[in-house]
């Protein structure tokens, strides 16, 4: 059960607002001043407060400064209470830290509502979300589901791709956050000598091209279909809006954002240094959890030449491991197409 912490020094207000969380459903506890309030929060570490701005002692701007400086309570999401909000007094609250403001006098579900959200979004920045691209696609998934941002895919307007065709390429300027309906898309940086390196794989799901948006640079890879495959074009301002709106959403995609920077050195780092055998073993799992969904048995249906692309080796040198597994029993290949037959033995090669 959520706590909630209410600080407000009109008794009957409070108690008004303690008796519909309860019924909401949270564990409400309350302080009849600012001074009171803080002490409180840093005892119990409410899941949330709800704090008035005008008060004896100490004013809610002052509760608010506080809390933010402490270590302990300073990500508590934090909503106003106010008779009336002035454009100067709103800009103050939120340049603090305020996560909402709610006027008086104000109904159950407008308070209700405010709560959920908050605690919602507070979930989402707090849960860990992987650091590649599914992490990243997890996060806008829950974000939007929350109601937090806007973006359904479903609303903008869809592009019909055919196998070898450019999603994007190198060099040029993002217009768009790419949303994968259906089919299949990797991004590719080219040699000097004119060879591919696979950078990501992109199945049903996933959002593709964030990273230049985010950076406001130029796209780094080149994106091309490997499956039919049908796009959501999420314009570039919507995104962008919808992000850096909320600066506790656009900090934890930074950090996501970091995270799968670290990821792709340390596969350059295991491209460089480890065996060709371990590398071909780690390239067919890791394909197989993006396409197939971990121990599904179904093919991988990916060509010979683009999961030596993904090793970072010859075509001829990853056939000839292929075959090599092959004759462990490790994989099936069967019209071409290979199939995975003993997923955890072939993980253990990795270690």
């Amino acid at each position: 059960m959520k706590r909630i912490l209410i600080i407000d020094d009109h008794n009957e207000i409070r108690d008004n607002i303690a008796e519909i969380l309860t019924l909401g459903g949270y564990h409400a506890f309350t302080a009849e001043n600012g001074k009171k309030g803080v002490e409180l929060a840093l005892q119990e570490k409410p899941d949330l407060v709800v704090c008035d701005i005008m008060m004896p002692e100490l004013d809610g701007y002052g509760v608010l400064h506080l809390l933010r400086k402490n270590p302990d309570t300073e990500h508590i999401p934090f909503i106003f209470l106010t008779a009336k909000v002035e454009r100067s007094d709103f800009r103050k609250g939120m340049e603090m830290g305020a996560d909402d403001f709610i006027t008086k006098p104000f109904d159950d579900i407008e308070l209700l509502n405010a709560i959920e959200i908050r605690l919602k979004k507070q979930d989402i920045l707090q849960h860990k979300y992987g650091g590649d691209d599914k992490g990243i696609s997890d996060l806008m998934q829950d974000l939007q589901q929350s109601g937090l941002i806007s973006m359904d895919p479903e609303q903008y307007e869809s592009d019909f791709l055919s196998k070898r065709q450019q999603v994007y390429t190198e060099g040029k300027r993002p217009k768009f956050l790419f949303y994968l309906k259906t089919g299949k898309v990797k991004a590719y940086r080219l040699h000097e000598d004119g060879k591919e390196y696979i950078t990501n794989l992109y199945s049903p799901g996933d959002y593709i091209g964030y990273v230049a948006l985010l950076e406001n640079s130029t796209y780094e890879d080149t994106a091309e279909v490997l499956e039919d495959a049908e796009l959501a074009m999420i314009p570039k301002e919507e995104f962008l809006q919808a992000v850096y709106n909320d600066m506790g959403i656009a900090g934890k995609f930074i950090k996501l954002i970091t995270h799968n920077v670290k990821e792709k050195e340390d596969r350059l780092l295991h491209l460089a240094y480890d065996s060709l055998r371990k590398r071909v073993a780690k390239a067919l799992v890791d394909i197989q959890h993006k396409f197939n969904g971990g121990e599904d048995p179904k093919p991988i249906d990916i060509s010979r030449e683009d999961i030596a692309q993904f090793v970072g080796t010859a075509t001829e040198s990853l056939i000839r491991t292929l075959s090599d597994f092959k004759s462990e029993k490790l994989i099936e290949i069967k019209e071409g197409k290979i199939r995975i037959t003993d997923l955890a033995k072939l993980s253990n090669l990795l270690y």
